[in-house]
């Protein structure tokens, strides 16, 4: 079943972190950080699948990774700046590797569009342990506009309590079209929405967020005990969500069952009455015909015997007048008299 995940977070100096050293991380590559001194190496990690640059027109320094993200760092001069902005995203194990790469960079070309900024997209495979179909992308972007001549103006819209949220829920929006649009171009059933089960009317509850240390905990106690009950608080509220989910899943199903044998029922109750209907019309045609055939044979009868009644009375008639009227003879002609 295709999965539906968008998180939007911020890389900021205020918590310690260098967008040289996450770019490093999510690109499994060796950067150095120019301002700290810094040298972050992860030519080691395992399990990133792709990773390339989507930059505005014009600004083809930003492919060299290196130099893209020191240039952010010297642009910054605030302790506590916003450095970088990650989209992370589950892309669908129902599509190819192929597909899924397309699918990330579609997405980056639109922040690119929107925003003007630089796009980092690492493509990561699933990890050895949990769901082997959580293939996901990290997109890290930059805070400042991009061109021919570097880094602009900040991104303000974004940061702004008034207009983050609703931009944040239009991405979401837009990378649910794009992975419906996938899933559909490749012959997929399954759709994904971007709205919470509340606004979609579903009554299954959320998980928590594990976070990285509760994660870690968990995939460590599988490991050493594998289908052992989790560890943590979070994974245990996490396991009694799930349960309490599946429960409802398995409630709703029984009523949709229930609903589908109801709805084959009605419409077999409404074909039977219809049928039942069109039997009595066709009987009382049958019925009504047979009535005018019997009515035209009794109204032929009558005028059948009114013929005979008619005819016996011109009979009778003629004999009466034969009776009445007297038959003269004429006398025998003897010739004439002869006397003597």
């Amino acid at each position: 079943m295709a999965i539906y995940h968008l998180s939007v977070k911020s890389i900021s100096r205020s918590a310690g972190r260098s967008v040289v050293a996450a770019a490093a991380y999510r690109a499994g590559q060796e950067l150095t950080d120019e301002r700290q001194g810094v040298t972050h190496d992860y030519t080691r990690k395992q399990g990133v699948e792709d990773a390339f640059i989507v930059a505005p027109d014009g600004a083809d320094w930003a492919q060299d990774r290196n130099a893209l993200w020191n240039a952010v760092e010297a642009a910054e001069k605030r302790k506590d700046a916003k450095t970088g902005r990650e989209y992370e995203l589950a892309l669908p194990a129902e599509l190819d590797a192929g597909a899924r790469k397309e699918l990330a960079r579609d997405f980056a070309r639109d922040l690119v569009e929107r925003y003007g900024v630089v796009a980092d997209v690492a493509i990561h495979e699933p990890g050895r342990e949990g769901d082997n179909r959580n293939h996901h992308a990290h997109i890290l972007t930059t805070t400042r506009t991009a061109g021919a001549d570097g880094l602009g103006a900040k991104t303000r819209v974004l940061d702004v309590a008034s207009t983050a949220s609703a931009e944040i829920e239009h991405m979401r929006g837009v990378w649910a079209r794009q992975v419906n649009t996938a899933l559909e171009w490749h012959q997929v059933e399954q759709r994904v929405d971007h709205r919470s089960f509340e606004r979609q009317g579903k009554e299954q509850e959320p998980t928590r967020h594990m976070g990285v240390s509760a994660t870690a905990m968990e995939r460590q106690a599988a490991r050493e005990i594998p289908g052992r009950e989790p560890v943590t608080g979070l994974g245990k509220q996490n396991a009694e969500i799930r349960e309490r989910n599946r429960v409802l899943e398995t409630a709703r199903k029984a009523v949709e069952t229930a609903q589908e044998l109801f709805s084959s029922l009605e419409k077999r109750a409404r074909l039977a009455v219809g049928l039942a209907r069109k039997i009595g019309q066709r009987m009382e045609r049958e019925r009504e015909a047979e009535r005018q055939r019997k009515e035209l044979a009794r109204q032929a009868e009558i005028r059948r015997q009114q013929d005979i009644r008619i005819a016996e009375e011109a009979q009778q008639r003629q004999l009466a007048k034969e009776i009445e009227e007297p038959t003269f003879r004429r006398p025998r002609d003897r010739g004439p008299s002869m006397r003597f």
